[in-house]
């Protein structure tokens, strides 16, 4: 198995768990699980989307905001701030602790699952 489709399927599965918690029920419990949930799809979406810029279009990226930049430079994905936002709020969860952020944070997990998907969908 090659690293790309191994990053593939471990994204593929990040995503599933992250939509899976976000179908229950909100409590603080299910709340800091799925901040938890995005940062590892987070994550995997941009190391995914290196591999996938190193492998098919042999050009490099070496941080989050350079593979999602070279991401729309090769049409893998549209330009779309939200992955600006995704990006930060990710820097954010890593750091924050207080009730306000991961409620803040928490709203924004809808809009960042559907990107994750498109995104799949694209490296697919």
């Amino acid at each position: 198995m090659t690293k790309l489709a191994s990053l593939l399927e471990d994204f593929k599965k990040a995503i599933a768990r992250l939509e899976e918690v976000l179908a229950v029920p909100k409590t603080e419990i299910t709340r800091d699980s799925a901040i938890k949930r995005f940062e590892i799809a987070f994550d995997l979406a941009w190391k995914t989307s290196k591999a996938f810029i190193e492998e098919r279009h042999s050009s490099t990226c070496a941080s989050p905001q350079s593979c999602f930049k070279e991401a729309f430079r090769l049409g893998i994905t549209e330009y779309d701030d939200l992955w600006i936002d995704l990006g930060k709020t990710r820097n954010e969860t890593v750091h924050n602790y207080s009730e306000e952020f991961s409620e803040r944070a928490y709203s924004k997990l809808p809009d960042a699952l559907a990107a994750f998907k498109k995104l799949l969908s694209n490296l697919s």
